[in-house]
């Protein structure tokens, strides 16, 4: 599992909400099947929602314990939509693609996916 993922940034000058850089941190304890899993279904979301406008950072809490206390983790898999602001988080293995996008604020639109 890539501790980050994602394509290159778009540097033009007129950025617009369909434009919008996402920094999603997945929080996951070990390379358990359910973080996997969580991780691969987070991946291909942004692939089809946000191509070409996210990162992805994953932290494994048995390495960095500290960073649940800061990001108020309770539980893992759990992504946390760092930027744009305000922060949200789903947890569970995000296998319900509209429950996942619902809850990081991503809306489905007629030229495609824009931040809310």
């Amino acid at each position: 599992m890539p501790s980050n993922a994602g394509a290159e940034h778009d540097h033009s000058e007129n950025e617009s909400a369909s434009t919008e850089r996402w920094r999603l941190r997945l929080y996951v304890a070990g390379r358990t099947p359910r973080s996997v899993r969580a991780f691969e279904n987070l991946k291909r979301m942004c692939e089809t929602s946000l191509r070409g406008r996210y990162e992805i950072e994953v932290v494994d809490l048995h390495d960095e314990p500290s960073l649940a206390v800061t990001d108020q983790v309770l539980a893992v898999p759990t992504v946390v939509r760092m930027m744009p602001a305000p922060t949200r988080r789903v947890i569970g293995d995000l296998s319900d693609r509209n429950r996942v996008l619902a809850g990081l604020g991503v809306e489905r639109r007629h030229t495609g996916w824009l931040p809310q």
